[in-house]
Protein backbone atom coordinates (compact mmCIF):
# COMPACT_ATOMS: atom_id res chain seq x y z
CA UNK A 1 0.00 0.00 0.00
CA UNK A 2 1.43 3.63 -0.87
CA UNK A 3 -0.25 5.56 1.92
CA UNK A 4 2.75 2.90 4.13
CA UNK A 5 5.12 4.55 2.34
CA UNK A 6 4.24 8.40 3.09
CA UNK A 7 6.35 9.27 6.36
CA UNK A 8 5.93 13.01 4.88
CA UNK A 9 5.21 15.01 1.54
CA UNK A 10 8.95 14.37 0.44
CA UNK A 11 8.15 10.66 -0.17
CA UNK A 12 5.21 12.16 -2.11
CA UNK A 13 6.90 12.88 -4.99
CA UNK A 14 8.22 10.25 -5.70
CA UNK A 15 4.97 8.67 -6.97
CA UNK A 16 3.10 8.96 -10.14
CA UNK A 17 -0.60 10.57 -10.70
CA UNK A 18 -1.89 7.02 -11.06
CA UNK A 19 -0.20 6.11 -7.94
CA UNK A 20 -1.78 9.28 -6.51
CA UNK A 21 -4.62 8.24 -7.32
CA UNK A 22 -4.52 4.56 -5.85
CA UNK A 23 -3.01 6.86 -2.69
CA UNK A 24 -6.25 8.72 -2.74
CA UNK A 25 -8.87 5.83 -2.54
CA UNK A 26 -6.41 4.14 0.22
CA UNK A 27 -6.49 7.25 1.93
CA UNK A 28 -10.41 7.81 1.90
CA UNK A 29 -10.76 4.52 3.53
CA UNK A 30 -8.44 4.83 6.47
CA UNK A 31 -10.69 7.95 6.86
CA UNK A 32 -13.80 6.00 7.05
CA UNK A 33 -12.31 3.28 8.93
CA UNK A 34 -11.58 6.47 11.43
CA UNK A 35 -14.64 8.16 10.96
CA UNK A 36 -17.02 5.10 11.42
CA UNK A 37 -14.90 4.62 14.57
CA UNK A 38 -15.15 7.99 16.49
CA UNK A 39 -17.13 10.37 14.55
CA UNK A 40 -16.00 13.70 13.34
CA UNK A 41 -16.36 15.41 10.13
CA UNK A 42 -16.99 13.18 7.14
CA UNK A 43 -17.84 14.83 3.91
CA UNK A 44 -15.77 17.92 4.35
CA UNK A 45 -12.51 15.32 4.46
CA UNK A 46 -13.50 13.01 1.97
CA UNK A 47 -14.25 15.83 -0.32
CA UNK A 48 -10.55 17.15 -0.27
CA UNK A 49 -8.46 14.21 -0.06
CA UNK A 50 -7.29 14.91 -4.14
CA UNK A 51 -6.66 18.18 -3.64
CA UNK A 52 -4.50 17.50 -0.72
CA UNK A 53 -2.00 15.47 -1.91
CA UNK A 54 -2.14 17.52 -5.15
CA UNK A 55 -1.65 20.48 -2.61
CA UNK A 56 1.40 18.33 -1.45
CA UNK A 57 2.74 17.38 -3.85
CA UNK A 58 3.37 20.99 -5.75
CA UNK A 59 4.57 22.92 -2.99
CA UNK A 60 7.04 22.05 -0.20
CA UNK A 61 5.76 22.06 3.03
CA UNK A 62 6.64 23.83 5.50
CA UNK A 63 8.73 25.43 3.65
CA UNK A 64 5.99 26.73 1.53
CA UNK A 65 3.13 27.45 4.64
CA UNK A 66 -0.34 25.98 4.03
CA UNK A 67 -3.08 27.07 6.16
CA UNK A 68 -6.64 25.56 6.13
CA UNK A 69 -9.90 27.24 7.23
CA UNK A 70 -11.54 25.91 9.51
CA UNK A 71 -9.28 22.49 9.05
CA UNK A 72 -12.17 20.56 9.39
CA UNK A 73 -10.81 19.24 5.73
CA UNK A 74 -7.35 18.26 7.22
CA UNK A 75 -6.85 14.39 7.78
CA UNK A 76 -5.58 13.90 4.45
CA UNK A 77 -2.92 16.75 5.23
CA UNK A 78 -2.44 15.05 8.61
CA UNK A 79 -1.72 11.48 6.89
CA UNK A 80 1.10 12.89 4.50
CA UNK A 81 2.88 14.51 7.31
CA UNK A 82 3.56 11.80 9.71
CA UNK A 83 0.64 11.57 11.16
CA UNK A 84 -0.63 8.56 9.23
CA UNK A 85 -0.59 6.35 12.27
CA UNK A 86 -3.50 7.90 14.36
CA UNK A 87 -5.79 7.31 11.00
CA UNK A 88 -4.36 3.35 10.52
CA UNK A 89 -3.96 2.14 13.93
CA UNK A 90 -7.33 2.23 15.92
CA UNK A 91 -5.46 2.20 19.13
CA UNK A 92 -3.88 5.91 17.73
CA UNK A 93 -7.03 7.34 16.78
CA UNK A 94 -7.22 9.98 19.59
CA UNK A 95 -4.18 10.65 19.52
CA UNK A 96 -4.40 13.70 16.99
CA UNK A 97 -6.79 16.40 17.30
CA UNK A 98 -9.25 17.12 14.36
CA UNK A 99 -8.17 20.39 13.71
CA UNK A 100 -4.48 21.33 12.69
CA UNK A 101 -2.25 21.97 15.65
CA UNK A 102 0.95 23.21 15.89
CA UNK A 103 1.82 20.98 18.95
CA UNK A 104 1.15 18.17 16.79
CA UNK A 105 3.82 19.07 13.69
CA UNK A 106 5.34 21.95 11.93
CA UNK A 107 3.63 21.59 8.68
CA UNK A 108 0.35 23.08 10.85
CA UNK A 109 0.97 26.87 11.37
CA UNK A 110 -2.02 27.57 13.44
CA UNK A 111 -4.67 25.99 16.08
CA UNK A 112 -7.74 26.61 13.33
CA UNK A 113 -11.47 25.50 14.39
CA UNK A 114 -13.27 28.48 13.47
CA UNK A 115 -14.14 29.96 10.31
CA UNK A 116 -13.04 32.37 7.90
CA UNK A 117 -9.63 33.13 8.91
CA UNK A 118 -7.60 31.49 6.70
CA UNK A 119 -7.34 34.33 4.14
CA UNK A 120 -6.67 36.88 6.81
CA UNK A 121 -4.07 34.50 8.63
CA UNK A 122 -2.74 33.87 4.86
CA UNK A 123 -1.68 37.45 4.60
CA UNK A 124 -0.28 38.05 7.42
CA UNK A 125 1.87 35.37 6.70
CA UNK A 126 2.83 36.96 3.28
CA UNK A 127 3.74 40.06 4.58
CA UNK A 128 6.02 38.80 7.30
CA UNK A 129 8.00 36.89 4.29
CA UNK A 130 7.78 40.33 2.09
CA UNK A 131 9.06 42.06 5.29
CA UNK A 132 12.28 38.79 5.80
CA UNK A 133 12.50 38.96 1.67
CA UNK A 134 11.80 35.23 2.11
CA UNK A 135 10.61 33.84 -0.80
CA UNK A 136 8.16 30.87 -0.11
CA UNK A 137 4.64 30.46 -1.37
CA UNK A 138 1.82 31.00 1.13
CA UNK A 139 -1.24 29.10 0.48
CA UNK A 140 -5.05 29.72 2.18
CA UNK A 141 -7.43 27.12 1.46
CA UNK A 142 -10.94 28.31 2.12
CA UNK A 143 -14.32 26.78 1.57
CA UNK A 144 -17.03 27.97 -0.24
CA UNK A 145 -19.45 28.33 2.65
CA UNK A 146 -16.59 30.05 4.47
CA UNK A 147 -16.79 32.54 2.18
CA UNK A 148 -20.05 33.94 3.79
CA UNK A 149 -17.96 35.34 6.79
CA UNK A 150 -17.13 38.91 7.12
CA UNK A 151 -13.40 38.36 7.70
CA UNK A 152 -12.99 36.17 4.92
CA UNK A 153 -14.40 39.22 2.77
CA UNK A 154 -11.73 41.29 4.40
CA UNK A 155 -8.99 39.24 3.73
CA UNK A 156 -9.32 38.81 0.46
CA UNK A 157 -9.82 42.43 -0.10
CA UNK A 158 -6.43 42.71 1.95
CA UNK A 159 -4.77 40.31 -0.23
CA UNK A 160 -5.53 41.78 -3.48
CA UNK A 161 -4.02 44.91 -2.63
CA UNK A 162 -0.82 43.50 -1.02
CA UNK A 163 0.03 42.61 -4.33
CA UNK A 164 2.11 39.58 -3.55
CA UNK A 165 2.63 35.72 -3.90
CA UNK A 166 -0.90 34.40 -1.77
CA UNK A 167 -2.58 31.73 -3.93
CA UNK A 168 -6.05 31.38 -2.24
CA UNK A 169 -7.47 27.84 -3.00
CA UNK A 170 -11.73 28.45 -2.69
CA UNK A 171 -13.04 24.40 -2.34
CA UNK A 172 -16.37 25.20 -3.77
CA UNK A 173 -18.22 21.41 -3.26
CA UNK A 174 -21.62 24.12 -3.43
CA UNK A 175 -22.38 23.16 0.48
CA UNK A 176 -21.60 25.26 3.58
CA UNK A 177 -22.45 22.75 6.82
CA UNK A 178 -26.03 23.20 5.10
CA UNK A 179 -26.96 24.64 2.16
CA UNK A 180 -25.34 27.95 1.50
CA UNK A 181 -27.00 31.58 2.04
CA UNK A 182 -25.98 34.54 0.40
CA UNK A 183 -25.87 36.48 -2.63
CA UNK A 184 -22.41 35.28 -3.60
CA UNK A 185 -23.42 31.84 -3.98
CA UNK A 186 -25.38 32.75 -7.07
CA UNK A 187 -22.03 33.75 -8.32
CA UNK A 188 -20.04 30.90 -7.63
CA UNK A 189 -23.01 29.05 -9.28
CA UNK A 190 -22.28 31.02 -12.37
CA UNK A 191 -18.66 30.69 -11.87
CA UNK A 192 -19.32 26.64 -12.22
CA UNK A 193 -21.37 26.62 -15.13
CA UNK A 194 -19.72 28.44 -17.47
CA UNK A 195 -16.36 26.45 -16.22
CA UNK A 196 -15.32 30.43 -14.84
CA UNK A 197 -15.46 32.06 -17.52
CA UNK A 198 -18.92 33.82 -16.33
CA UNK A 199 -18.40 37.55 -16.96
CA UNK A 200 -19.30 38.62 -13.65
CA UNK A 201 -16.61 37.25 -11.39
CA UNK A 202 -16.40 37.85 -7.48
CA UNK A 203 -12.49 37.36 -7.35
CA UNK A 204 -11.71 39.25 -10.43
CA UNK A 205 -13.74 41.91 -9.15
CA UNK A 206 -11.78 42.72 -6.06
CA UNK A 207 -8.63 42.68 -8.06
CA UNK A 208 -7.34 39.07 -7.63
CA UNK A 209 -6.47 36.62 -10.56
CA UNK A 210 -8.48 33.74 -11.12
CA UNK A 211 -8.05 30.41 -12.34
CA UNK A 212 -10.89 27.21 -12.41
CA UNK A 213 -10.42 23.45 -11.98
CA UNK A 214 -13.67 22.03 -12.93
CA UNK A 215 -12.54 18.27 -11.70
CA UNK A 216 -11.79 19.56 -8.03
CA UNK A 217 -11.15 15.60 -7.38
CA UNK A 218 -8.81 15.05 -10.78
CA UNK A 219 -5.39 14.84 -8.98
CA UNK A 220 -3.47 15.29 -12.86
CA UNK A 221 -5.79 18.53 -13.70
CA UNK A 222 -4.78 19.97 -9.71
CA UNK A 223 -1.37 19.13 -9.93
CA UNK A 224 -1.16 20.90 -13.59
CA UNK A 225 -3.02 24.14 -11.97
CA UNK A 226 -1.28 24.34 -8.64
CA UNK A 227 2.22 23.82 -11.05
CA UNK A 228 0.70 27.03 -12.83
CA UNK A 229 0.43 29.51 -9.67
CA UNK A 230 3.29 28.29 -7.46
CA UNK A 231 5.55 30.93 -7.32
CA UNK A 232 3.46 33.59 -8.77
CA UNK A 233 4.43 37.19 -8.29
CA UNK A 234 0.95 38.45 -7.25
CA UNK A 235 -1.99 36.99 -5.54
CA UNK A 236 -4.59 34.60 -7.16
CA UNK A 237 -7.41 32.51 -6.58
CA UNK A 238 -7.41 28.57 -8.13
CA UNK A 239 -11.73 27.76 -7.48
CA UNK A 240 -11.95 24.12 -7.61
CA UNK A 241 -14.94 22.37 -8.05
CA UNK A 242 -15.02 19.43 -5.38
CA UNK A 243 -17.47 16.68 -4.44
CA UNK A 244 -18.65 17.10 -0.88
CA UNK A 245 -18.16 13.21 0.60
CA UNK A 246 -16.49 11.97 -2.27
CA UNK A 247 -15.95 8.25 -2.43
CA UNK A 248 -18.62 7.27 0.29
CA UNK A 249 -21.82 6.88 -1.46
CA UNK A 250 -24.25 7.65 1.89
CA UNK A 251 -22.14 11.06 1.94
CA UNK A 252 -22.43 11.90 -1.51
CA UNK A 253 -26.09 11.90 -1.26
CA UNK A 254 -26.90 13.44 2.06
CA UNK A 255 -24.14 15.91 2.05
CA UNK A 256 -25.87 17.91 5.28
CA UNK A 257 -26.51 14.53 7.46
CA UNK A 258 -22.80 14.05 6.61
CA UNK A 259 -21.26 17.09 7.38
CA UNK A 260 -20.15 15.86 10.57
CA UNK A 261 -21.45 12.90 12.75
CA UNK A 262 -20.51 10.21 15.79
CA UNK A 263 -19.54 6.85 15.40
CA UNK A 264 -21.69 5.35 12.38
CA UNK A 265 -21.99 1.57 10.45
CA UNK A 266 -19.86 1.76 7.55
CA UNK A 267 -21.92 -0.28 5.81
CA UNK A 268 -25.42 1.13 6.54
CA UNK A 269 -24.38 4.47 7.17
CA UNK A 270 -26.53 4.47 10.39
CA UNK A 271 -25.03 5.85 13.55
CA UNK A 272 -24.12 3.47 16.39
CA UNK A 273 -24.94 3.94 19.89
CA UNK A 274 -28.30 5.56 19.41
CA UNK A 275 -29.57 7.45 22.67
CA UNK A 276 -33.13 7.37 23.62
CA UNK A 277 -32.55 10.73 25.40
CA UNK A 278 -33.54 14.06 23.39
CA UNK A 279 -30.87 16.01 22.06
CA UNK A 280 -30.92 19.85 23.62
CA UNK A 281 -30.73 21.30 20.03
CA UNK A 282 -33.42 19.23 19.24
CA UNK A 283 -35.89 20.25 22.08
CA UNK A 284 -34.75 23.97 21.29
CA UNK A 285 -35.96 23.10 17.65
CA UNK A 286 -39.26 21.47 18.84
CA UNK A 287 -40.16 24.46 21.04
CA UNK A 288 -39.71 27.03 18.36
CA UNK A 289 -42.01 25.37 15.98
CA UNK A 290 -44.52 24.75 19.00
CA UNK A 291 -44.35 28.35 19.84
CA UNK A 292 -44.19 29.37 15.63
CA UNK A 293 -47.86 27.92 15.21
CA UNK A 294 -48.80 30.16 17.90
CA UNK A 295 -46.80 33.90 17.47
CA UNK A 296 -46.10 34.94 14.48
CA UNK A 297 -43.78 37.29 15.50
CA UNK A 298 -41.17 34.62 16.75
CA UNK A 299 -38.19 34.01 14.42
CA UNK A 300 -35.92 31.71 14.17
CA UNK A 301 -32.06 32.29 13.47
CA UNK A 302 -29.11 30.17 12.38
CA UNK A 303 -25.75 31.35 11.86
CA UNK A 304 -24.85 28.47 9.15
CA UNK A 305 -25.91 25.74 11.50
CA UNK A 306 -29.95 25.08 11.49
CA UNK A 307 -28.90 21.44 13.08
CA UNK A 308 -27.97 23.40 16.29
CA UNK A 309 -31.78 24.22 16.83
CA UNK A 310 -32.84 20.46 15.71
CA UNK A 311 -34.07 22.28 11.83
CA UNK A 312 -33.79 19.34 9.85
CA UNK A 313 -34.71 20.69 6.30
CA UNK A 314 -38.33 19.21 7.02
CA UNK A 315 -38.42 21.73 9.85
CA UNK A 316 -36.95 24.37 7.97
CA UNK A 317 -39.76 24.02 5.74
CA UNK A 318 -42.43 23.84 8.36
CA UNK A 319 -41.36 26.84 10.11
CA UNK A 320 -41.37 28.73 6.14
CA UNK A 321 -40.64 32.46 6.45
CA UNK A 322 -40.47 32.42 10.34
CA UNK A 323 -36.79 30.48 10.00
CA UNK A 324 -33.59 32.59 8.44
CA UNK A 325 -29.85 31.03 7.66
CA UNK A 326 -28.19 34.03 7.18
CA UNK A 327 -24.88 31.60 6.50
CA UNK A 328 -21.83 31.92 8.38
CA UNK A 329 -21.60 35.16 9.52
CA UNK A 330 -22.39 35.30 13.18
CA UNK A 331 -22.44 38.85 13.73
CA UNK A 332 -24.51 39.41 10.84
CA UNK A 333 -26.95 37.17 12.81
CA UNK A 334 -27.20 39.12 15.87
CA UNK A 335 -27.54 42.06 14.56
CA UNK A 336 -29.55 41.23 12.01
CA UNK A 337 -31.65 39.71 14.96
CA UNK A 338 -31.80 43.34 16.41
CA UNK A 339 -33.14 44.62 13.12
CA UNK A 340 -36.05 42.18 13.47
CA UNK A 341 -36.50 43.05 17.25
CA UNK A 342 -36.70 46.35 16.92
CA UNK A 343 -39.79 45.93 14.59
CA UNK A 344 -41.88 43.76 17.08
CA UNK A 345 -40.71 40.42 16.42
CA UNK A 346 -38.82 38.35 18.89
CA UNK A 347 -35.81 36.40 17.21
CA UNK A 348 -34.22 33.42 18.91
CA UNK A 349 -30.52 33.64 17.73
CA UNK A 350 -29.14 29.95 17.43
CA UNK A 351 -25.09 29.99 17.48
CA UNK A 352 -22.81 27.72 19.35
CA UNK A 353 -21.24 28.95 22.20
CA UNK A 354 -17.85 29.49 20.83
CA UNK A 355 -18.90 30.97 17.76
CA UNK A 356 -20.45 33.69 19.68
CA UNK A 357 -17.18 35.34 20.32
CA UNK A 358 -16.95 36.33 16.89
CA UNK A 359 -20.37 38.60 17.83
CA UNK A 360 -19.05 40.27 20.79
CA UNK A 361 -18.77 43.83 19.52
CA UNK A 362 -22.36 42.69 18.09
CA UNK A 363 -24.08 41.77 21.29
CA UNK A 364 -22.62 44.60 23.12
CA UNK A 365 -23.86 47.54 20.78
CA UNK A 366 -26.49 46.30 18.70
CA UNK A 367 -28.60 44.14 21.34
CA UNK A 368 -27.48 45.23 24.74
CA UNK A 369 -27.12 48.84 24.14
CA UNK A 370 -30.48 49.11 22.46
CA UNK A 371 -32.44 46.94 25.54
CA UNK A 372 -33.85 44.90 22.40
CA UNK A 373 -35.65 41.64 22.91
CA UNK A 374 -33.25 39.04 21.61
CA UNK A 375 -33.28 35.43 22.53
CA UNK A 376 -29.35 34.54 22.10
CA UNK A 377 -29.54 30.57 22.47
CA UNK A 378 -25.63 29.28 22.80
CA UNK A 379 -25.46 25.78 22.08
CA UNK A 380 -22.24 23.63 22.90
CA UNK A 381 -21.77 25.63 25.91
CA UNK A 382 -19.26 24.60 28.25
CA UNK A 383 -16.87 21.25 27.56
CA UNK A 384 -17.84 19.69 24.05
CA UNK A 385 -15.58 16.72 24.14
CA UNK A 386 -13.47 15.95 20.94
CA UNK A 387 -13.59 19.15 18.51
CA UNK A 388 -10.95 20.60 20.85
CA UNK A 389 -9.65 24.20 22.73
CA UNK A 390 -11.57 26.21 19.67
CA UNK A 391 -15.08 24.59 19.76
CA UNK A 392 -15.21 24.33 24.04
CA UNK A 393 -17.63 26.65 24.55
CA UNK A 394 -16.18 28.03 27.94
CA UNK A 395 -16.13 32.04 27.84
CA UNK A 396 -19.54 33.04 27.29
CA UNK A 397 -20.38 33.50 30.48
CA UNK A 398 -16.95 35.87 31.85
CA UNK A 399 -17.56 37.71 28.29
CA UNK A 400 -21.16 38.34 29.01
CA UNK A 401 -21.65 38.78 33.04
CA UNK A 402 -20.24 42.47 32.62
CA UNK A 403 -22.70 43.92 29.80
CA UNK A 404 -25.19 45.51 31.03
CA UNK A 405 -29.23 44.71 30.86
CA UNK A 406 -28.28 41.19 29.70
CA UNK A 407 -30.25 38.62 31.38
CA UNK A 408 -28.49 35.00 31.48
CA UNK A 409 -29.20 31.95 32.47
CA UNK A 410 -28.60 28.03 31.95
CA UNK A 411 -31.20 25.14 32.87
CA UNK A 412 -30.45 21.92 34.70
CA UNK A 413 -32.28 19.48 32.45
CA UNK A 414 -34.91 19.72 29.53
CA UNK A 415 -37.68 20.40 31.50
CA UNK A 416 -35.65 23.64 32.50
CA UNK A 417 -34.54 24.30 29.06
CA UNK A 418 -38.05 24.71 27.95
CA UNK A 419 -39.46 26.64 31.00
CA UNK A 420 -36.22 29.10 30.01
CA UNK A 421 -36.89 29.49 26.69
CA UNK A 422 -40.82 29.93 27.51
CA UNK A 423 -39.69 32.77 29.82
CA UNK A 424 -37.51 34.16 27.32
CA UNK A 425 -40.04 34.42 24.62
CA UNK A 426 -42.61 36.23 26.86
CA UNK A 427 -39.80 38.59 28.99
CA UNK A 428 -38.51 41.97 27.41
CA UNK A 429 -35.10 42.55 26.63
CA UNK A 430 -31.57 40.77 25.77
CA UNK A 431 -32.00 37.49 27.15
CA UNK A 432 -29.16 34.51 27.08
CA UNK A 433 -29.56 30.66 27.51
CA UNK A 434 -26.80 28.64 27.19
CA UNK A 435 -27.08 24.69 27.23
CA UNK A 436 -24.54 21.78 26.03
CA UNK A 437 -24.05 20.03 23.34
CA UNK A 438 -25.94 16.45 23.50
CA UNK A 439 -28.16 14.68 25.54
CA UNK A 440 -29.88 15.66 28.09
CA UNK A 441 -30.76 13.47 31.18
CA UNK A 442 -34.54 13.70 31.63
CA UNK A 443 -36.81 10.94 29.80
CA UNK A 444 -39.83 12.78 30.92
CA UNK A 445 -39.50 16.41 29.73
CA UNK A 446 -42.98 16.69 27.90
CA UNK A 447 -44.46 18.74 30.84
CA UNK A 448 -46.70 22.08 31.39
CA UNK A 449 -43.92 24.80 30.55
CA UNK A 450 -43.97 27.50 33.19
CA UNK A 451 -43.10 31.20 33.54
CA UNK A 452 -39.83 31.29 35.49
CA UNK A 453 -39.34 34.06 37.53
CA UNK A 454 -36.44 36.08 36.58
CA UNK A 455 -33.09 35.41 39.01
CA UNK A 456 -34.49 33.60 41.12
CA UNK A 457 -33.12 29.59 41.58
CA UNK A 458 -34.26 26.46 43.02
CA UNK A 459 -33.03 24.62 46.35
CA UNK A 460 -32.39 21.04 45.22
CA UNK A 461 -31.41 19.37 48.67
CA UNK A 462 -31.38 20.97 51.91
CA UNK A 463 -28.40 21.00 54.37
CA UNK A 464 -26.66 23.70 56.82
CA UNK A 465 -22.67 22.40 56.65
CA UNK A 466 -21.61 23.06 53.20
CA UNK A 467 -23.04 25.37 50.41
CA UNK A 468 -23.10 24.08 47.05
CA UNK A 469 -23.99 26.55 43.96
CA UNK A 470 -24.26 25.77 40.55
CA UNK A 471 -25.21 26.29 37.36
CA UNK A 472 -26.36 24.47 34.06
CA UNK A 473 -26.19 20.88 33.46
CA UNK A 474 -23.40 20.29 35.80
CA UNK A 475 -25.76 20.41 38.74
CA UNK A 476 -26.85 16.92 37.82
CA UNK A 477 -23.16 15.80 38.40
CA UNK A 478 -23.10 17.95 41.81
CA UNK A 479 -26.43 16.78 43.15
CA UNK A 480 -24.78 12.66 42.88
CA UNK A 481 -22.32 14.24 44.73
CA UNK A 482 -24.14 15.78 47.56
CA UNK A 483 -26.05 12.45 47.64
CA UNK A 484 -22.91 10.60 48.56
CA UNK A 485 -21.71 12.92 50.93
CA UNK A 486 -25.33 12.56 52.90
CA UNK A 487 -24.57 8.91 52.56
CA UNK A 488 -20.94 9.81 54.45
CA UNK A 489 -22.97 12.17 57.13
CA UNK A 490 -22.27 15.17 55.90
CA UNK A 491 -25.30 17.57 55.33
CA UNK A 492 -24.68 19.75 51.43
CA UNK A 493 -27.31 22.60 50.80
CA UNK A 494 -27.47 22.03 47.00
CA UNK A 495 -28.88 25.33 45.13
CA UNK A 496 -29.59 25.05 41.34
CA UNK A 497 -28.64 29.12 40.64
CA UNK A 498 -30.76 28.81 37.06
CA UNK A 499 -30.00 32.66 36.77
CA UNK A 500 -26.28 33.11 36.42
CA UNK A 501 -27.29 37.08 35.83
CA UNK A 502 -29.20 38.34 37.96
CA UNK A 503 -28.15 36.12 40.64
CA UNK A 504 -30.50 35.25 43.41
CA UNK A 505 -29.58 37.95 45.79
CA UNK A 506 -31.92 36.03 48.38
CA UNK A 507 -31.33 33.07 48.68
CA UNK A 508 -27.42 33.96 48.40
CA UNK A 509 -28.07 36.59 51.55
CA UNK A 510 -29.60 33.41 53.03
CA UNK A 511 -26.50 31.39 52.26
CA UNK A 512 -24.43 34.42 53.63
CA UNK A 513 -25.72 33.95 56.43
CA UNK A 514 -25.81 30.68 57.21
CA UNK A 515 -22.70 29.64 56.20
CA UNK A 516 -19.26 29.30 56.54
CA UNK A 517 -18.03 27.24 52.78
CA UNK A 518 -19.36 27.54 49.86
CA UNK A 519 -18.73 25.49 46.77
CA UNK A 520 -19.77 26.57 43.30
CA UNK A 521 -20.02 24.15 40.19
CA UNK A 522 -19.73 25.84 36.23
CA UNK A 523 -18.98 24.44 33.00
CA UNK A 524 -16.75 27.65 32.15
CA UNK A 525 -14.25 29.17 33.12
CA UNK A 526 -13.73 30.37 36.80
CA UNK A 527 -11.72 33.80 35.87
CA UNK A 528 -14.56 36.30 35.54
CA UNK A 529 -17.55 33.51 36.01
CA UNK A 530 -20.45 32.84 38.20
CA UNK A 531 -18.63 31.58 40.96
CA UNK A 532 -16.01 35.26 41.25
CA UNK A 533 -19.34 37.05 41.31
CA UNK A 534 -21.08 34.85 44.11
CA UNK A 535 -17.71 35.76 45.84
CA UNK A 536 -17.81 39.33 44.93
CA UNK A 537 -21.57 39.43 46.58
CA UNK A 538 -20.63 38.23 49.57
CA UNK A 539 -18.05 40.25 50.23
CA UNK A 540 -19.66 42.74 49.12
CA UNK A 541 -22.25 42.32 52.16
CA UNK A 542 -19.35 41.27 54.53
CA UNK A 543 -20.32 37.71 54.45
CA UNK A 544 -17.21 35.56 55.94
CA UNK A 545 -17.89 32.66 53.66
CA UNK A 546 -14.88 30.73 51.87
CA UNK A 547 -15.82 30.10 48.47
CA UNK A 548 -13.98 27.09 46.96
CA UNK A 549 -14.90 27.48 43.00
CA UNK A 550 -14.73 24.72 40.51
CA UNK A 551 -14.58 25.10 36.54
CA UNK A 552 -11.63 25.41 34.07
CA UNK A 553 -8.44 27.26 35.56
CA UNK A 554 -6.74 29.60 33.27
CA UNK A 555 -5.76 27.50 30.01
CA UNK A 556 -6.88 26.25 26.91
CA UNK A 557 -8.55 22.50 27.18
CA UNK A 558 -7.26 20.15 24.66
CA UNK A 559 -9.47 17.16 22.80
CA UNK A 560 -11.26 14.51 24.40
CA UNK A 561 -14.60 13.14 26.08
CA UNK A 562 -16.31 15.42 28.05
CA UNK A 563 -15.94 12.80 30.72
CA UNK A 564 -12.55 12.49 30.40
CA UNK A 565 -11.93 16.64 29.98
CA UNK A 566 -14.63 17.26 32.95
CA UNK A 567 -12.04 15.27 35.25
CA UNK A 568 -9.24 16.69 34.23
CA UNK A 569 -10.61 19.89 35.14
CA UNK A 570 -11.73 18.38 38.50
CA UNK A 571 -15.38 18.84 38.21
CA UNK A 572 -16.54 15.83 36.96
CA UNK A 573 -18.67 13.58 39.56
CA UNK A 574 -15.76 12.50 41.39
CA UNK A 575 -13.66 16.17 40.95
CA UNK A 576 -16.85 17.53 42.92
CA UNK A 577 -17.33 14.43 45.86
CA UNK A 578 -13.18 15.37 45.92
CA UNK A 579 -13.51 18.95 46.27
CA UNK A 580 -16.86 18.72 48.96
CA UNK A 581 -14.90 16.07 50.79
CA UNK A 582 -11.74 18.45 51.19
CA UNK A 583 -13.48 21.94 52.15
CA UNK A 584 -15.48 19.18 54.92
CA UNK A 585 -12.28 17.78 56.09
CA UNK A 586 -10.75 21.36 56.60
CA UNK A 587 -13.05 22.68 58.61
CA UNK A 588 -14.06 19.47 60.72
CA UNK A 589 -10.94 17.31 60.15
CA UNK A 590 -8.69 16.74 63.20
CA UNK A 591 -5.80 19.20 61.53
CA UNK A 592 -8.99 21.76 62.04
CA UNK A 593 -9.99 20.86 65.32
CA UNK A 594 -6.54 21.92 66.60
Amino acid sequence: MYIEQINSPKDLKQLTAEQMTVLAGEIRQALLNRLSTCGGHIGPNLGMVEATIALHFVFDSPKDKLVFDVSHQCYTHKILTGRKEAFLDPAKYASVSGYTNPYESEHDFFTIGHTSTSVSLACGLAKARDLKRDSENVIAVIGDGSLSGGEAYEGLSNAAEMGTNLIIVVNDNDMSIAENHGGLYGNLRQLRESKGEAPCNFFKSLGLDYLYVDEGNDISALIAAFRQVKDASHPVVVHIHTQKGKGYAFAEQNREKYHWGGPFNLQTGEPKNRSTAEDYGDLTGRFLLEEMAKDPTLVAISSGTPTVLGFTPERRQQAGRQFVDVGIAEGHAVTFSAGLAAEGMVPFCNIYSSFMQRAYDNVIHDVALQGLHVVMCLDRAGLVGEDGATHHGVFDLAGLLPVPGLTIASPLNEVELRNLMFTALKTPGPFVIRYPRGKGVTPDWRRPMELLPIGKGQILREGDEIALLTLGPVGNDAAWAAEQMAAEGVSVLHADLRFAKPLDEELLHRIGRAFTQVVTVEDGVIEGGVGEAVLAFFNAHGYPCRVTSLGIQDRFIPHGTVDQLKAMCGYDRQGILQTLRQVHNATHGPSAQN
